[in-house]
């Protein structure tokens, strides 16, 4: 009966947790910010830092968990041009950072195979975004503004490059790469100190 209650102690903080990681992340996500040498309507933010952390202390589906709320929340409190095309490309970015890191880390718990998993993560997020945008984002903006002004926006900031595969990879690959490592930096900076708070532990 002790071990039946832990465990359902452990069940609702674990949903607690998740929550109030999401709620964070959706926060974080609305607090996004233009950044020097790129067009306007590329936003950095830091919303993969929680439901990064939450892969890494109560397990990979509770950083899916977060990726998910986060953009459910901001597809409601927010209007959306993609009519939620955006919102769902999100999800998958952050699934593609945290699935990896979190399945990792429960294999090997130490610091260094969690480093790499998000490394691992951070290629597979930047490829996965080349792809979702080449084939579906920049498409849908495109009913909105035509391609090549979108593409003139690239050019405006490094008049070479040409084409919108050039431009996404000359851009928003390496600017994917470089926000995946922003989030994997800031969590391992934070993470040891609130980790016990996450699993209620004092260890």
């Amino acid at each position: 009966m002790i071990k039946t209650n832990e465990r359902s102690n452990q069940r609702v903080r674990k949903l607690v947790m998740t929550a109030m990681l999401s709620a964070v992340a959706a926060v974080l996500m609305i607090l996004n910010f233009s950044v020097p040498f790129m067009p306007f309507f590329i936003k950095l933010d830091f919303s993969e830092m929680p439901a990064l952390i939450a892969a890494y202390s109560m397990g990979p589906l509770s950083g899916v968990a977060v990726c998910l709320i986060k953009n459910v929340i901001n597809l409601l409190i927010k209007s959306s041009i993609t009519g939620g095309v955006g919102e769902i490309c999100n999800f998958l970015l952050g699934v593609a950072f945290v699935l990896p890191a979190g399945l990792v880390y429960r294999i090997r718990k130490t610091r260094k195979a969690a480093f790499w998993a998000a490394v691992i993560g951070t290629c597979a997020m930047a490829v996965i975004g080349l792809v979702l945008n080449y084939f579906i984002i920049y498409p849908i903006y495109a009913t909105i503004m035509p391609i090549e002004q979108i593409i003139g926006m690239y050019q405006a900031i490094l008049p070479g490059v040409d084409g919108l595969f050039v431009c996404l990879v000359t851009f928003n690959l390496p600017f994917t790469i470089l926000k995946g490592l922003l989030n994997t930096t800031i969590t391992f900076l934070i993470y040891k100190r609130i980790s016990p708070l996450i699993k209620g532990s004092h260890s």
